[in-house]
């Protein structure tokens, strides 16, 4: 595995900037996930560092070495589709061997089999190898894709929302498994999501991207709790991080410059004697927790996380307050003030 990196990246597509001068490093076995919404730039970025678009300024590095100029081939990356790409008519056996048998590879049949073998093993689907592509599972089949890429051992990984045709139990069952075998491998990797929660359990860092722009990249928690943009607040947590101006709910900037509160739901205190009145609008149950939407303080509505067994239900009244030193503070240009 290898390092990767971005310098002054930038690239066009007539007038649309994808990229926006992009500086980001991948270290050796790191997993980073680069999150934002549909036109953000995520899959641009991604294809730069594979060397499927060329970038109009800057320059990809991968291993220590200047690879902007270099043809896809040459850069030993691995890319995972959020489509299967499969050869229906192949087995399982033979989908996982067809990288290794590439001309340039030299690769013996035995140390094929072998390498075949312990992937399939890794990924828990050691048993379909004479299987046919078309008599498996939606699941198996993404396995067998990313399987495609582990049997190659490149210098890096580039994952384009792989799980996202996927049921949400599936997602969540491949989750693990992905994040497990990165461990196992020490791989590089660098995958593109819309999807918070994979953002969350599967990096070791974020890379939050704003029309091309990279807004942010730090560690998920890091992120959650010290945004550096509503932008890049409001892209994690379910529901969103509540945004409040300064006075309302007793919120006192420690800063002139800081106008708007960040109170994230399950910092909003409920049943706090001498708190704010509150009036239940809605309530959205999830299992063990729910989620109240409250209107505050002169029509001011927020979202509370409250336990599930909490007596709760439209139309209450209650007393609610912030928790103290909750609050993450911006200014006038949404810009994270430090109080």
């Amino acid at each position: 595995m290898a390092e990767a990196s971005l310098a002054a990246v930038t690239k066009r597509f007539g007038e649309t900037i994808a990229v926006d001068d992009v500086d980001l490093t991948i270290a050796n076995g790191e997993f980073i996930v680069l999150l934002g919404p549909t036109g953000a730039g995520k899959t641009t970025l991604l294809r730069l560092i594979a060397g499927l678009e060329t970038p109009d300024s800057g320059t990809v590095a991968i291993g220590g070495g200047d690879v902007t100029s270099l043809a896809p081939a040459m850069r030993d990356v691995a890319f995972v589709f959020q489509q299967y790409s499969l050869y229906p008519h192949y087995t399982v056996f033979e989908n996982l061997a067809f990288p290794l048998r590439a001309p340039g590879r030299r690769m013996g049949e035995q140390a094929i089999r072998k390498r075949v073998s312990e992937i399939a093993e890794m990924l828990r689907i050691g048993h379909k190898l004479k299987n046919k592509a078309t008599q498996l599972s939606g699941g198996e089949m993404q396995r067998v894709s990313i399987g495609r890429a582990l049997v190659r051992e490149p210098n890096v990984f580039l994952m384009d929302e792989p799980l996202s045709s996927l049921d949400a139990k599936l997602r969540e069952d491949l989750r693990v498994e992905l994040k497990r075998i990165q461990r196992d491998l020490g791989a590089t990797i660098v995958y593109v999501t819309h999807d918070q929660l994979e953002a969350m359990t599967l990096a070791d860092r974020i890379g939050i991207l704003d029309r091309g722009r990279l807004v942010q990249v730090d560690e998920p928690r890091t992120i959650y709790e010290r945004p550096a943009t509503v932008y890049a607040a409001q892209r994690l947590g379910s529901p969103q991080i509540n945004l409040l101006p300064a006075g309302r709910l007793g919120l006192t900037p420690g800063s002139a410059s800081a106008i708007t509160a960040g109170v994230r739901p399950e910092d909003v205190e409920v049943g706090t004697p001498g708190g704010f009145d509150a009036r239940v609008i809605a309530v959205e149950r999830r299992g063990a927790e729910m989620i109240a939407l409250l209107e505050v303080d002169g029509g001011q509505q927020v979202h509370a996380l409250l336990d599930a067994h909490r007596p709760v239900g439209e139309g209450a009244s209650l007393q609610v307050a912030v928790r103290p030193g909750a609050p993450v503070w911006f200014d006038r240009e949404q810009h994270l003030v430090n109080t």
